[in-house]
C-alpha cells in the first residue's frame, strides 16, 4: 500500500470566513494541481457562487465535494493534528514552522489520522480563539517589505510542499509517523471534551482562587496538545478528573452539613 497516497488523502484544506468566492475557486484549483482534493469551508460569506466555479478552472469536483461548517471546531472535530497558517507573532503560544517543515509533519501525522491545514480570512486571518484550536502555526516567510499574499497563493504554497513531501516518500525517503507504534492520538473533539471537563474541574477545586482562569487554561491546553495523548490516555485523564470532581462535591456537601449544625 502506498502510505504517501493514503496520508495525502487524509489531509484537508480548511478555509475560514472566506469573503470572496473567487478565492475559494482559486484555492480549489491550487489544491487539485498538487493532488489534494478535500476542502472544508467554515462560514464562507458567499458560496456556492458562479465566481468560485469560474476561478476553479476545472477543479469543479473539489468544489462539489467541499463540506460546509458553521465553526472551525466543527470542521476539524475528527482531526488528530491541525496547523493554522498565520503571520509570525511572538504572542502566539504555538510551535511555528515554515511550510516545508509543516507539510512534512502534516504528512507524517496523516499516517495516524485526519489532518487539517487551516487558512483564515483574507484581511484578518485566524482569530485568537481559532488559533487556540490548532496544534501548530505555519508561517510563510514572504518578503517583509511586501508580505501581502493572496489566500489562494498561500494554499498553493502549502499544497506544493505537501506534494513534494509525498513524492519524497514515494521515492524511498519515507516520512515516518512521529508517533512510532503508539495508538493514534485523540481526535480534536475528544480533546475539546477533555478541556471542557478540565475547566470544570479546576473551578470545582477552586484552583484559580479568584484569578482569571484563561492564562492557566491556555498553558494547560498547550501542554496537552503538545503531548498528543491517545484515546485511552484521554479516557484515563478524564477518569482522574471525574474522581476529582466527585471528591469536590463530597467536600462541599460536608462543608454544608457542618454549616447547618
Amino acid at each position: 500500500m502506498d502510505s504517501a497516497v493514503t496520508a495525502t488523502e487524509r489531509i484537508r484544506i480548511v478555509l475560514v470566513g472566506t469573503q470572496h468566492p473567487g478565492n475559494i475557486g482559486a484555492a480549489a484549483r491550487a489544491m487539485k494541481t498538487m493532488g489534494l482534493s478535500r476542502l472544508a469551508l467554515v462560514a464562507p460569506q458567499r458560496f456556492p457562487h458562479a465566481e468560485a466555479e469560474a476561478m476553479a478552472a476545472g477543479a469543479d469536483d473539489v468544489l462539489a465535494a467541499a463540506t460546509l461548517h458553521d465553526t472551525l471546531a466543527d470542521a476539524i472535530a475528527d482531526c488528530r493534528w491541525v496547523a493554522g497558517c498565520t503571520a509570525r507573532d511572538r504572542r502566539i503560544a504555538l510551535a511555528q514552522s515554515a511550510p516545508r517543515e509543516a507539510a512534512a509533519q502534516a504528512l507524517a501525522r496523516a499516517a495516524d489520522g485526519e489532518v487539517a491545514l487551516v487558512f483564515g480570512r483574507e484581511r484578518t486571518g485566524l482569530e485568537n480563539h481559532e488559533l487556540q484550536l490548532c496544534h501548530a502555526a505555519v508561517h510563510i516567510p514572504a518578503n517583509p517589505e511586501y508580505s501581502s499574499l493572496n489566500l489562494a497563493q498561500a494554499v498553493q504554497v502549502l499544497a506544493y510542499e505537501v506534494r513534494i513531501a509525498a513524492l519524497a516518500g514515494r521515492s524511498g525517503e519515507a516520512v515516518l509517523s512521529p508517533l512510532g507504534h503508539r495508538e493514534p492520538p485523540a481526535s480534536h473533539a475528544q480533546m475539546e471534551g477533555f478541556f471542557g471537563q478540565l475547566a470544570e474541574t479546576l473551578d470545582a477545586i477552586d484552583f484559580h482562587k479568584g484569578r482569571t482562569p484563561d492564562a492557566a487554561l491556555h498553558k494547560l491546553r498547550r501542554l496537552f496538545l503538545r503531548a498528543q495523548p491517545d484515546e485511552r490516555e484521554v479516557r484515563l485523564l478524564r477518569g482522574v478528573l471525574a474522581d476529582a470532581q466527585r471528591m469536590a462535591r463530597l467536600a462541599a456537601a460536608r462543608a454544608d452539613d457542618e454549616d447547618a449544625h
